[in-house]
């Protein structure tokens, strides 16, 4: 411990199971500027809830374009299902911030503690609830490093619901026991792209021995879902229902911070398609909308799927095989297929639209990290607070260890508070690479971003 008043604080500061949220926060509700609407990709006009509702759940659609209301009830079903797992501890590392010998006061965020090693939970048990309730058969989803797919499939199980999951091809080789605990808990898992489908087989004949990308594994996840009756597909992160459902994260997190009186500087997430950090950030974001406190976000990708940073702001397919609606986000082109890095989770070329907008409007940052810089955090952190991060939460780490480090060279006494969203243990072949030397790092030139530039739909009004 470093003084008196730090003694004050625990290591972990748990909620009782009484203060867990009884509701989502809305983000959406208090933008000024609110997030762009879904297009059809035919008529280039707003989809409407008769339209979505042929591909996601009724109910879930409601929660799609909803902006106005700034809670939503969590159902008592959900509630129940949430006190397996949670509320999860925040816990003060203070371990590492003797290590690293910075005045920086450390928290995270740990959402690794359930079957499905993330925070993907959140979500797969609202979605699976509301299909559940709308009597379908089954859903069908995509996963990158299979954290969602794995969340899906406990999810499903516990409902006794069908799930068939296209698990982008590289991570199906790299994380076989990821992919072995989805069919564990009931779960179909097929490598995308496959033949199993027609836009599977299309994408294989355009780009062979492709190792598929998470736009890939939504195309074929969307295609068997509306040719299936009784099915309805579902996402993992970037929809607006997906951040409202992780939004359980930050609130619990702020709730733990207010028993203490502690106010973050700065709040770190690790950025794919957006869940875990738009959900960890909603309410403090809520509060800086409403001009009531002032906080730093910084957003951390991979440099090797660089949306936020390179990427283009306009309308682009959600999806590789452009089938999906138009989103409005920072992309890299939905044909963009990024190298096969370890951070499976982070390899999407757009990133969520509400985050897009609050990045374009300048209430956040971002920035990009290499894959071996992320091992050499994970390690540094491992070693000295005993759990084995996944490469996507790495990424936190290594900007949050940053930032501390700046701390140390200044002086400054800064709060900082980032998102471990889950554990890496099924993701061994990646760290014995790294410590073999295998590791490398991949950033994509400017003429391989142009070439995914120039599938992004072209409309008045987009890419001008």
């Amino acid at each position: 411990m470093k003084d008196a008043r730090d003694q004050k604080i625990p290591y972990k500061i748990y909620l009782s199971e009484s203060e867990m949220p009884k509701t989502w926060y809305n983000v959406r509700a208090d933008m000024k500027n609110k997030p762009a609407p879904l297009l059809n990709p035919g008529t280039l006009k707003p989809m409407t809830a008769e339209e979505l509702s042929g591909v996601f759940c009724e109910e879930l659609v409601q929660q799609e374009l909803d902006n106005d209301s700034r809670y939503i009830d969590i159902p008592q079903e959900i509630q129940d299902f949430y006190k397996m797992y949670r509320p999860s501890p925040l816990v003060r590392a203070y371990c590492l911030e003797e290590k690293l010998q910075t005045p920086a006061k450390i928290y995270y965020k740990f959402e690794g503690n359930n079957t499905s090693g993330s925070h993907k939970l959140n979500s797969a048990i609202a979605q699976a609830y509301y299909a559940k309730k709308q009597g379908l058969k089954g859903v069908t989803t995509e996963t990158g490093a299979g954290q969602w797919g794995t969340a899906l499939s406990m999810a499903c199980s516990y409902l006794g619901l069908d799930c068939k999951v296209y698990m982008v091809k590289c991570s199906y080789e790299q994380k076989p026991f990821r992919r072995e605990v989805m069919r564990t808990y009931g779960a179909s898992v097929t490598p995308s792209p496959s033949m199993e489908t027609e836009i599977g087989r299309k994408i294989l004949a355009e780009h062979p021995g492709t190792t598929g990308s998470l736009g890939c594994a939504i195309s074929e996840a969307v295609e068997t879902a509306t040719q299936n009756e009784g099915y309805r597909y579902v996402l993992g992160s970037v929809l607006n229902q997906v951040l409202l459902h992780q939004s359980i994260i930050g609130m619990e997190t702020k709730a733990a911070l207010d028993q203490y009186g502690i106010v973050p500087d700065m709040i770190i997430g690790c950025a794919g398609g957006g869940s875990n950090l738009g959900g960890l950030i909603s309410p403090f974001m809520g509060e800086k909308l409403r001009g009531e406190k002032d906080y730093q976000f910084i957003a951390v990708e991979p440099a090797s799927c660089p949306s936020m940073t390179r990427g283009v702001y306009a309308y682009d397919f959600c999806d590789t095989g452009m089938v999906c609606p138009l989103a409005k986000m920072y992309t890299l082109g939905s044909g963009f297929i990024p190298s096969a890095n370890h951070a499976g989770g982070l390899r999407y070329h757009g990133m969520s639209s509400i985050l897009s907008q609050l990045y374009a409007d300048g209430y956040m940052e971002a920035r990009s990290v290499e894959q071996t810089a992320v091992f050499q955090a994970a390690e540094a952190f491992a070693r000295v607070e005993g759990i084995l991060p996944a490469p996507e939460s790495s990424h936190a780490i290594k900007v949050a260890i940053d930032e501390a480090m700046k701390c140390k060279e200044t002086g400054e006494e800064k709060t900082i508070v980032f998102g471990l969203t889950g554990t890496g243990y099924f993701d061994m072949m990646a760290y014995e690479k790294f410590h073999n030397g295998e590791m490398t790092d991949y950033i994509p030139m400017d003429e391989d971003l142009q070439a995914g530039f120039e599938g992004i739909p072209r409309f008045p009004g987009n890419m001008e």
